[in-house]
């Protein structure tokens, strides 16, 4: 089991660290810090009973040098580096600002730069394949598909799950494909940009603006989200193709892009208000 290989892992350092402070002492209290005594006892013998200059220093160094007391120091420490990790780990996790479920997005004191081709394809990957947060969204869906039954001829269990978790993903993996290609090629931007305003409402317009309007090339002037509601509307079209029941693309397609305004507003919202979100469960705010 996984916990099983962590406790493995932790003991092995504990014993590794033990084990070197074990030796550092031992090889404290066996160095040579005095002069070889054939050869001083040649030339100016010392007095009997005085000893050697360094003979208190090396006592004290010999007392100090605890093998038990230092076990116990490197217990504590590793103790307490695993602590902070499993902390930060956990801090981590919930920092939605680190872009975990708020994807890519520009800070409220960035400037927006037109992105390079190489720039839209590692976007696109982060947001498509290789984050997290795109995985746990589809989970998240495929959840309210499984509690409402739909589709109800998909059941219920692991395995009618799976089955809305796969027709989640591939319909996801579909829009953001067209989007993507569709934003190159007009050249415009799939980045939330934080809104420079202030206060509760004029953000939240701003959040939901940002739904439905998009910057083109030139950074400066709105257009239209033709990209990102064509992508919708095309993978709703295609999943009534794996769905059950009758074929009705059209109707998928619209479904779908009615869902891009309510969870797409939605995602600006939770990533617009990211800082004050962190601020309250205690993460550190970011300065972007």
């Amino acid at each position: 089991m996984a916990w099983r290989g962590r406790v493995r892992g932790a003991v092995t350092v504990v014993s590794l660290l033990i084990i070197a402070g074990c030796v550092t002492a031992w090889g404290q209290g066996t160095e040579p810090g005095q002069n070889n005594p054939s050869q001083d006892s040649t030339q100016n013998p010392p007095a009997p009973d005085k000893p050697l200059p360094d003979a208190p220093s090396e006592e004290k160094k010999d007392a100090g040098a605890n093998p038990v007391q230092q076990m116990e120091d490197k217990t504590k420490e590793v103790a307490t580096i695993t602590k902070e990790a499993a902390t930060a780990g956990l801090l981590k996790a919930r920092d939605w600002e680190s872009g975990l479920l708020t994807g890519v997005y520009v800070g409220r004191n960035r400037k927006l730069v037109t992105l390079t081709t190489q720039e839209r394809e590692e976007i696109y990957l982060r947001q498509t394949l290789t984050s997290p947060g795109a995985y746990l969204k589809r989970a998240f869906g495929a959840v309210i598909d499984q509690a409402e039954g739909t589709p109800r001829q998909w059941q219920g269990g692991i395995g009618g799950y799976a089955e809305r978790f796969a027709s989640r993903e591939g319909q996801f993996i579909t829009a953001n494909s067209l989007a993507a290609l569709g934003n190159a090629k007009l050249g415009y931007e799939v980045r939330y940009d934080k809104c420079k305003c202030a206060g509760l409402w004029p953000r939240t317009r701003h959040a939901f603006l940002r739904n439905l309007v998009t910057y083109d090339r030139s950074e400066q002037n709105l257009r239209p989200q033709w990209a990102l509601y064509g992508g919708a509307f095309g993978g709703g079209a295609l999943s009534s193709a794996w769905k059950p029941g009758a074929k009705q693309p059209v109707e998928q397609g619209v479904s779908a892009m009615l869902g891009q305004v309510g969870w797409g507003t939605l995602l600006n919202f939770f990533t617009e208000f990211s800082t004050e979100i962190n601020r309250k469960q205690g993460v550190a705010p970011s300065t972007k």
